[in-house]
């Protein structure tokens, strides 16, 4: 992406030289990043369970 476009990436590869003044600028774009994440997958395997017939566990 180029620079003017925010994005947790070069927020989180921004934030590596803070770290030692101020590590909370790499923990929360870190733990947002992470979290987002977390969410797509539990959300797809919500997804997959509910109407995936072969899968079922009956």
């Amino acid at each position: 992406m180029p620079p003017p476009t925010p994005s947790w990436g070069r927020t989180i590869s921004n934030a590596i030289g803070w770290v030692q003044t101020d590590p909370m600028y790499l923990v929360f774009p870190g733990a947002a990043l992470f979290f987002i994440t977390l969410a797509f997958n539990v959300l797809g395997d919500g997804l997959r369970d509910a109407l995936d017939p072969k899968g079922a566990r009956r």
